[in-house]
């Protein structure tokens, strides 16, 4: 039985960026929701929440960007040049978030400058990876398998719309999460908080789906062909009844559940994004399998693959099993 590599390989670039979005959306989110708190005790709740997973959250990112430029070099070579300057500021800000995560411990008197760094670093790669991903979806203009676009092409309206979009989306997992994780006053907070991002985050995704069949008319096409109008016509009851379970999930005072629906939010405008884009990898007109390496290349990778995903499954689940339950307020972080 012969498999199609680039397919599996594509496959498994989506989930890998999938994982990274879902995981380390939440944490990022929690950097951006660090300003809203101006008690030191609860910023320190907000960081333990996060500190035993997020740098494991972050190795998703690595693999989904390992993974394309060894499997899909063609693509690597164009996305990089393109958004150069988005991926370089968000590469920047995830490692200065990542400095403040140690260095606001070590030190009292420069504590506060470690706040707002960890909180200017995550909200500047969440509109980083915003601003790449709208920039991705408007299309990359290639010449002769090479890009040939200009410096600031990544920079336009929809490009920063989505880019805000997605930190207001990364806001509500965050809130979501320090409801289902803490208690008292800091989850009130939190409630309170997740609410109206709730409903910005909705009204964000029906802009920028609304929005996205204009950038292309390969888009419009596949939303209003079939098998595609399949999935136009069942999104908006699904993401209707995600944001019910997220909504009545608040109101009850569930923990888990609307951090559960949050994320199934970001789920399904992932799956639009790839009905947008398949067979295509780098939209308007570069596919999968022109972008593919030689399928020695691709079996010899994915050889190593099949083991090492599994692993990293195992120990980022045992990671959060072990971190399971609510934050302990009079726990540190060392």
């Amino acid at each position: 039985m012969e498999f199609d590599l680039a397919f599996i390989w594509a496959g498994l670039i989506a989930f890998a960026v999938l994982t990274y979005i879902i995981l380390d959306g939440f944490d990022l989110g929690v950097g951006i929701l660090f300003p809203t708190c101006p008690e030191e005790s609860d910023r320190d709740v907000m960081m333990n929440s996060v500190a035993p997973v997020w740098d494991g959250n972050e190795t998703w990112l690595v693999l989904g960007g390992g993974g394309l430029f060894a499997v899909f070099p063609l693509a690597y070579s164009v996305v990089l040049p393109a958004l150069y300057m988005p991926i370089i500021l968000m590469l920047l800000a995830l490692v200065f978030r990542g400095v403040s995560f140690e260095y606001r411990w070590r030190t009292k008197r420069w504590k506060r400058v470690w706040d707002r760094s960890f909180f200017a670093g995550s909200l500047m790669a969440a509109l980083m990876q915003g601003i790449a991903l709208g920039a991705l979806v408007q299309g990359i203009e290639m010449e002769n398998r090479a890009y040939a676009g200009g410096w600031w092409d990544w920079l336009t309206p929809f490009s920063v719309l989505t880019g805000v979009a997605v930190a207001v989306g990364y806001a509500l997992l965050g809130a979501t999460w320090l409801h289902w994780k803490t208690s008292g006053l800091l989850q009130l907070r939190m409630r309170s908080y997740a609410r109206p991002l709730a409903i910005a985050t909705l009204a964000f995704m029906g802009i920028v789906s609304l929005l996205t069949p204009f950038q292309d008319i390969t888009y419009f096409q596949r939303w209003f062909a079939w098998p595609g109008i399949a999935f136009s016509l069942a999104v908006p009851l699904l993401v209707a009844g995600t944001f019910w379970m997220l909504m009545t999930g608040l109101r009850d005072r569930k923990d888990l559940r609307p951090f559960l629906a949050a994320l199934g939010l970001f789920v399904l405008a992932y799956i639009g994004i790839g009905v947008s884009f398949y067979p295509n990898i780098i939209p308007p007109n570069l596919t999968i399998w022109e972008a593919a390496a030689p399928d020695s290349s691709l079996k010899f990778v994915l050889a190593g693959t099949v083991v090492l995903i599994p692993l990293i499954l195992a120990y980022t689940a045992w990671a959060y099993w072990v971190f399971r339950g609510k934050v302990d307020p009079d726990a540190g972080y060392h």
